[in-house]
């Protein structure tokens, strides 16, 4: 397998109101743009073109990873005109494929952080003789999930809509986002309008007699369609829990990028990212949190699973926990922002305007 198609589709907006100045597809993620992430596994497993399929902001992607060389790839973009969903977005790049039409071609998707085995994930492929592979993964609650249930052999018996009730539940295994797809199926995905993959494309493929089989990966998965889970994918990526050759450094407790300053008493833990030319203050405690480029945390805050924008400043001895805050916001001192917080880009905060504690 040398080929991929990387999907950046319309679910990457749900960060957008944190990130004005940087959208969410190219906000670092443990020191680089979290597609340098997708597309450092795709090469270590072997892929050698890819072709990027975004429905929007692709003015973004092609100035910052150009043809792909400095990743050892060649990678091509192409822009839908509308939505095309995921199936329309697959057949929308047919043109821009190299492979022969028995050849797998790798797809995936550009919102999920996986540990997945991509070459276990082709090896599958070819060892059943399957048209379609699918990346399945078990979660302790599938009920926001459509089902996929396998045979003994693995082999995928339908595509079931999330579960209303208990007896629904007939199985833990979803779709994690991840395809081999046998080259000229992808040329069976009705061209020119919106399809989806699950509701339309894989069914069909069932229907008429395909051979759809699935490989359960559960190493780890998560989905990064909202702030908080992508700053807890990001203090994955340095604690090593899910594995990247694109990480700039050594797996551990932070990430401190080199033109960064850390005063000597502060605590940095659980994965805590500081971008470049960020200033972290005397006593400052952080954990498990993505600090980018440019902002200021001052002497004494407390800072826990949260994700401070660029240019952002956080006041002397404000907590925050769980929080968002945007681009160039200005937190004034001594101020407590709980889980689920969003503060504005350029937004500022008095000192001492939001408590959630006694003032005893």
């Amino acid at each position: 397998m040398t080929e991929a198609i990387l999907l950046v589709g319309g679910k990457g907006t749900r960060l957008r109101p944190l990130t004005v100045h940087t959208p969410k597809p190219m906000v670092p993620a443990a020191g680089v743009p979290f597609l340098t992430h997708q597309l450092a596994r795709a090469k270590a497993a072997g892929v050698e073109h890819i072709v990027l399929a975004t429905s929007y902001l692709a003015e973004v992607f092609e100035p910052y990873f150009g043809d792909g060389s400095a990743l050892g790839l060649h990678i091509e973009y192409v822009t839908e005109t509308e939505p095309l969903g995921t199936g329309g977005a697959i057949r929308n790049v047919a043109s821009r494929l190299h492979s022969r039409p028995d050849d797998p071609v790798l797809v995936f998707n550009g919102d999920i952080l996986t540990g997945l085995d991509i070459r276990a994930l082709v090896r599958t492929h070819a060892d059943t003789g399957a048209d379609v592979s699918l990346h399945l993964t078990r979660v302790d609650d599938p009920r926001a999930y459509g089902l996929v249930p396998t045979d003994a052999t693995g082999r995928v018996t339908a595509f079931l809509e999330k579960p209303q009730t208990p007896e629904e539940i007939v199985t833990d295994q979803i779709n994690a986002g991840a395809y081999v797809f046998r080259r000229s199926v992808i040329d069976t995905i009705p061209a020119g309008r919106p399809v989806s993959v699950e509701r339309e494309t894989f069914p069909d493929l069932l229907s008429g007699g395909a051979h759809l089989q699935g490989m359960v990966d559960s190493t780890y998965w998560l989905d990064l369609g909202t702030p908080q889970a992508f700053v807890r994918g990001s203090a994955d990526l340095v604690l090593g829990r899910v594995p990247s050759p694109a990480v700039p450094g050594r797996c551990g407790d932070r990430l401190v990028l080199p033109s960064a300053t850390v005063a000597p008493d502060a605590k940095l833990t659980g994965g805590t990212v500081v971008g470049e030319n960020a200033r972290i203050g005397e006593g400052a405690r952080i954990s498990g949190s993505t600090i980018l480029s440019g902002a200021v945390i001052e002497p004494g805050t407390v800072i826990t699973d949260s994700l401070i924008g660029a240019g952002a400043r956080i006041g002397a001895r404000s907590a925050l926990s769980g929080a968002v805050i945007g681009d160039g916001a200005d937190i004034g001192a001594d101020n407590e922002l709980r889980d689920g917080v969003r503060v504005w880009c350029e937004a500022k905060l008095p000192a001492g305007a939001v408590r959630f504690s006694s003032d005893q």
